[in-house]
């Protein structure tokens, strides 16, 4: 250990007494490792907000819609009286099923007129929305076909201000609902521009009754341990079966699209990492050069060293230590700039694709790994070289 201590003390010796050649060649490193570290913290960070952030709305299942690219769509049209036989015939596959209904209204509360998006509602919800007051639809409401309604925040602060919404009544086309609860604000800008910041939910059951006609798509939730591939064919084989074999459906498994989209996530940071990787090998290569320049320069410190009793090894691992902290250095620097680089952008990237921690841990394992792995690399020919020096020789230079 003693001696392992005196080896990087003599690095650190050998570095500082040509600082401004050692500052150049770690430059590099520094650079290298600071887009390295950007690129894979802010990729990460993106990558887990737009998870958690797509997360929140729950699972989806598989989502069944018309294909409108066919002859006859209107003959295929998914009808609410097809929910009971359609339940019928996949009892075995799917837990359940929810219609999905959207239209576009005119809202009237509080002496305000304004149009928006209203869409349907189920009590089986699995997404992490929080409510700003008030209550969700519940299993009453939509065995029951209740006027009740969920309003956005910012919605509710259009028609009642600071006002609570919440018992307040709005007129929804014709119809009068009573106002259950609202919404949060969003925490990130993705999810607002994924729905919007105005809009209403009413119960599917309620729904059909103010809008009548094909329901705009459907979900289907498989049972534990049914694939939503089966239950997705089951559902299009029920469909089939009530509107004839020729019409015809998209099935979209929406689990599946989602991991297929992390993956590219995933992907596109790894590409990039490996795109600022190739910086780090030319700073091992200029590692390599300096040391090269050292190893030439120190010949006669080299032979002293073996005259004296100096084995190979010990000449090996003091060049090869002086490169690796070479290495170190500079990843250390450049370590902290990407870091910087990271946080100074992670407000906005959060603001906008939902808060995610930063991966600390890797980002150090990251930096330290790669410089030791380059200056290992890298400076293990010049060490090589050196400990080969044949004493006598290296006196003479």
């Amino acid at each position: 250990m003693i001696r392992l201590i005196a080896y990087v003390a003599e690095a650190f010796e050998a570095i500082w007494r040509h600082r401004t050649r050692s500052l150049l060649t770690m430059l590099g490193m520094i650079i290298g490792t600071s887009s390295i570290i950007a690129v894979l913290g802010l990729s990460r960070a993106a990558s887990g907000g737009i998870k958690s952030t797509i997360d929140s709305f729950g699972s989806a299942g598989v989502v069944i819609s018309v294909d409108n690219n066919q002859d006859d769509v209107r003959g295929a049209s998914m009808e609410f009286r097809d929910l009971p036989r359609i339940a019928a015939a996949t009892a075995n596959t799917v837990a359940y099923l929810v219609p999905n209904l959207n239209a576009t209204y005119e809202l009237r509360a509080n002496g305000i007129s304004y149009e928006t998006s209203v869409t349907s509602q189920t009590d089986r919800t699995s997404d992490s929305l929080t409510l700003h007051e008030g209550r969700r639809i519940d299993r009453d409401d939509v065995a029951g076909a209740a006027h009740v309604a969920l309003l956005s925040h910012p919605l509710a602060q259009r028609f009642f201000g600071d006002a609570p919404a919440s018992g307040q009544r709005i007129r929804i086309g014709g119809s009068r609902f009573t106002i259950i609860g609202v919404y949060d604000d969003f925490k990130s800008g993705l999810l607002t521009s994924l729905t919007g910041t105005d809009y209403i939910e009413i119960p599917y059951s309620t729904f059909h009754q103010i809008k009548t006609g094909a329901m705009d798509f459907l979900q289907a939730y498989p049972l534990p341990g049914v694939s939503n591939t089966a239950a997705g064919n089951d559902v299009v084989a029920a469909l089939q079966h009530i509107h004839g074999a020729r019409a015809k459906y998209l099935v979209q498994d929406a689990d599946a699209q989602l991991t297929a989209f992390n993956n590219v996530l995933a992907l596109l940071g790894t590409s990039l990492t490996a795109i600022g990787s190739v910086a780090l090998v030319v700073a091992g290569i200029g590692i390599m050069n300096i040391m090269l320049v050292s190893v030439v320069e120190r010949t006669r410190e080299i032979g002293l060293r073996k005259s004296i009793g100096a084995t190979r090894a010990d000449i090996l691992t003091q060049f090869l230590f002086e490169a690796i902290l070479l290495s170190l250095i500079g990843g250390g620097i450049g370590m902290l700039l990407g870091l910087g680089v990271v946080l100074l952008a992670y407000v906005p990237l959060a603001a906008y694709v939902g808060p995610a921690p930063i991966p600390y841990l890797l980002i150090v394992s990251v930096a330290v790994g790669f410089s030791t792995l380059v200056g290992t690399v890298f400076g293990t020919y010049p060490a090589v070289r050196a400990s080969r020096l044949d004493p006598i020789v290296a006196l003479r230079s």
